[in-house]
């Protein structure tokens, strides 16, 4: 059902405010957290490293299975599911607190099983918009979603930062898992959920072979790899970096949770408007040279960001953030785009599954590397090792056949021995 505009689906409608309030949890959750360790619970570098890397975990546990499942399953309901067990996992924060039970071990639990929860959602939002938007809404419906997370990272880590100012860390996660309740109960207003796409004339395929196939049809095209890769180095860095910002700004630089919360929404800035531009940017220059110009004119301002201190360092700093994570918002509306359109309906959930492994992948060891880095060598180091990881990430997109690109390819069909029929019904 293609249409020009997605806001004309009330479907999309309905998915693209639930997903503001999931959002909206998620930034605030970014940022209260660790804040929860580092303040309530005196958490060492190591120990907030410890904790960004739990809660990414499940992505390298069952991401790709996950892929396998959500293809399988009704996407709606997968999303529902998703939120009200973020919902009741944040809600246990400030109960234990208020009970003076609250230990940095109920935290790696629950930062663990919220990413599990945040898995599934992730792979079947991302899997769910093409069905809903058709083909040629799909570039329009992404910018949006990208520039609503952006403006989630905002309000969210701008509302996040003030709420620890006024009611301390773990009484502001009590918005979290009230953001993630709305989200639930928004979702149950969509009317239209397809059924997983099926091929009656053959066998079902086992789970192993399912991911496999995903695997291949990603890591096998040289558009899909260099997009897997370039995005993946993108986490790396970024994650070195945001891992260690609150104890940065709190303990070296003496800076309030409010400034903290200023800087990230500067990120969500910059992600905004990367998301606003991409659609006339590609419409004026290319997807590829959209994607390849941005990133080579852009990425290496993140070598600002290692120099953040007080003062004009701040600024300067804040600058570096803003042009990089421009062009990671301009990145995610044509990169997904570009991905969502070289991969068949039946493959969408592994596609996906397979990029948020990598990506995620990439976050988890960023988190290990930043605690490691930070506990051993400094906070300093691990800001600049993460500095000049942004600066290069766009060279797997510049140096690949993306770079030529002027248009979204069709619809991709079905590999020639692709099985898509699944194993289980909703």
């Amino acid at each position: 059902m293609p249409t020009e505009s997605p806001w004309r689906l009330r479907d999309f409608r309905t998915l693209f405010t639930a997903t503001a309030l999931s959002q909206l949890g998620t930034s605030i959750g970014y940022l209260a957290i660790p804040l929860v360790a580092v303040s309530a619970l005196d958490a060492s570098p190591g120990q907030v490293g410890l904790l960004a890397t739990l809660s990414t975990a499940a992505f390298l546990v069952i991401g790709l299975p996950a892929g396998a499942w959500v293809d399988r399953l009704r996407h709606r309901r997968v999303l529902i599911a998703a939120d009200l067990t973020r919902a009741a996992l944040f809600a246990s924060v400030p109960v234990a607190w208020a009970l003076d039970a609250l230990t940095l071990h109920q935290l790696y639990a629950v930062v663990l099983l919220n990413g599990g929860a945040t898995v599934f959602f992730d792979v079947a939002s991302q899997s769910f918009l093409p069905q809903l938007v058709g083909p040629d809404g799909l570039v329009r419906a992404n910018a949006a979603v990208v520039g609503l997370q952006a403006a989630g990272n905002v309000a969210g880590r701008g509302a996040g930062g003030v709420l620890v100012q006024l009611l301390t860390a773990p009484l502001a996660v009590v918005g979290v898992g009230a953001c993630y309740l709305a989200s639930a109960l928004r979702l149950t207003g969509i009317r239209r959920t397809p059924t997983p796409p099926a091929d009656p004339g053959r066998r079902p395929a086992r789970l192993g072979a399912q991911i496999a196939e995903g695997l291949r049809h990603v890591l096998r095209d040289r558009e899909l790899r260099a997009l897997a890769l370039t995005a993946s180095l993108t986490n790396l860095g970024s994650q070195l970096i945001n891992t260690l910002l609150p104890v940065l700004f709190t303990r070296e630089l003496g800076l309030s949770a409010g400034v903290l919360g200023a800087y990230g929404a500067v990120g969500g800035v910059g992600i905004f408007l990367g998301a606003r531009c991409a659609h006339p940017a590609a419409r004026r220059l290319g997807y590829g040279r959209a994607l390849s110009l941005a990133g080579a004119c852009l990425a290496p301002a993140a070598l600002l960001i290692p120099l953040i201190g007080r003062g004009p360092w701040l600024w300067a700093a804040g600058a570096g953030w803003l042009l990089a994570t421009f062009k990671i918002g301009l990145d995610n509306v044509l990169g997904v785009s570009l991905r969502q359109r070289l991969t068949p309906d039946p493959l969408l959930g592994r596609m996906n599954a397979t990029f948020r492994f990598m990506l995620t992948g990439a976050i988890a060891i960023g988190s290990a590397a930043a605690g490691l880095i930070g506990q051993f060598a400094g906070v300093r180091p691990a800001l600049w090792v993460g500095g000049c990881l942004l600066a290069l990430a766009f060279l797997p997109v510049f140096l690949s056949p993306v770079r030529t690109r002027r248009e979204l390819p069709q619809q991709a069909g079905l590999p020639p021995h692709h099985d898509s029929r699944p194993l289980v019904k909703e």
